[in-house]
């Protein structure tokens, strides 16, 4: 079988139409067989505050204009992907500020590809109707995301994008990713559905803000307290909603195993229980008991002192504060899943920690909580033995 022509970029410099002069940039990436004039009519129903750059992709096709060949629907070439993502980043490079890219269709696959390259590079990122490069050379373990929010929105109906593709992006996107994800399906085919439009402006508008009053971190824990390392945990991944209240669903700890690790939790030094400040009636927030110890970003609930908490019996899991870097170990080896709205409104490495399904995994939850508990203290972590 003959190898597929890689099409490649055909002019320089990018076109790019522009509104806004003051903010973060956020860059809107048109579909295939579109162009940068039709999609940057998006940012008249976005926030203001922001600079809008619609850029115009490098390949001509069907009277518009496409980001990469294509081996199928939703499946770049990888050698095609790679090219026109160079060619994207020497214009990026030029600009200044957090950047944040909404991508539509054929825009959404190419945004996704320049975030899994790259997602230090990036403040955020909309996948509107379509879905990522997967086997396009660009890489997708878990955890890659971590940190990094993105919004997320299928059509119901949409028989343009291949039902696979789309599953997969939205498994990867809400459990594997490490992305605060705010996921959502309308019911609409291959277009933006005005009530997505209307939550992706809140994101945004959410996400500048944190972004506005974001502060360095101070010290905080790089490994897990009496720990050599965290194990994997074994079998599949719980499921766990994608709206909020954030709840595990499936494979729930036995109540027994949730009265132990409640126990455990509220005997560390200096903390208390009481109704979470948060989370959903029933739900036992563990607080501090003399208030913020330790940088912001080590709390659920800075001003309560609250730096995790226990779900209700029904569901069993626990919300809990962590360094960026150990939560998106905890969700590479499976023990965790990124809260939605981390980085939005919460703290950036809030995550959801399954509930212990044995007493083995009790003691690793409990470890998880008790790194959380070091971090909003201020406690210097002993080497473990």
């Amino acid at each position: 079988m003959n190898e597929p022509v890689v099409e490649t970029p055909v002019v320089e410099t990018p076109v790019v139409e522009t509104r806004g002069t003051e903010g973060p940039l956020v860059v809107l990436l048109h579909g295939r067989g579109s162009r940068e004039t039709e999609i940057i009519g998006l940012a008249d129903a976005l926030p203001k505050g922001f600079r809008y750059a619609a850029v115009r992709a490098p390949i001509a096709e069907g009277g518009g204009f496409a980001w990469f060949a294509n081996r199928g629907i939703g499946r770049p070439t990888p050698e095609s992907l790679r090219t026109t993502m160079d060619w994207f980043r020497a214009w990026l490079d030029r600009q200044r500020g957090p950047v944040l890219l909404i991508g539509f269709s054929g825009g959404a696959a190419f945004a996704g590809g320049l975030v899994l390259d790259d997602p230090d590079r990036f403040a955020g990122a909309a996948i509107l109707y379509g879905t990522l490069p997967f086997d396009a050379g660009v890489p997708t373990d878990p955890a890659r995301l971590a940190g990094l929010p993105v919004f997320l929105a299928h059509g119901e109906h949409d028989q343009v994008i291949p039902r696979d593709l789309q599953d997969r992006t939205w498994r990867y996107l809400t459990a594997e990713s490490g992305a605060p994800t705010i996921a959502r399906r309308d019911p609409v085919g291959h277009g933006i559905a005005p009530d997505a439009l209307a939550s992706l402006g809140g994101w945004l508008a959410e996400r500048a803000d944190f972004l506005k009053w974001r502060r360095v971190p101070g010290p905080q824990p790089t490994r897990w307290d009496g720990l050599e390392e965290l194990p994997l945990r074994t079998g599949k991944r719980p499921d766990v909603s994608v709206t909020i209240p954030q709840q595990q669903l499936t494979g729930n700890a036995p109540a027994e195993l949730q009265e132990k690790l409640f126990a455990r939790i509220n005997a560390l030094p200096g903390v208390h229980s009481t109704q979470s400040a948060i989370s959903v009636p029933g739900a036992r927030g563990f607080m501090l008991a003399d208030g913020q110890a330790g940088p912001a970003d080590a709390f659920l609930v800075p001003r309560a002192g609250e730096f995790a908490h226990l779900h209700p019996r029904t569901d069993g899991s626990l919300h809990v504060a962590l360094p960026v870097s150990l939560a998106a170990e905890a969700i590479e080896r499976g023990w965790a899943v990124a809260h939605p709205l981390a980085a939005i409104r919460l703290t950036p490495g809030m995550v959801l920690v399954y509930g212990p399904r044995d007493e083995t995994e009790l003691d690793i939850v409990t470890a998880i909580v008790s790194t959380s508990h070091a971090w909003a203290t201020g406690r210097e972590l002993p080497s473990a033995s």
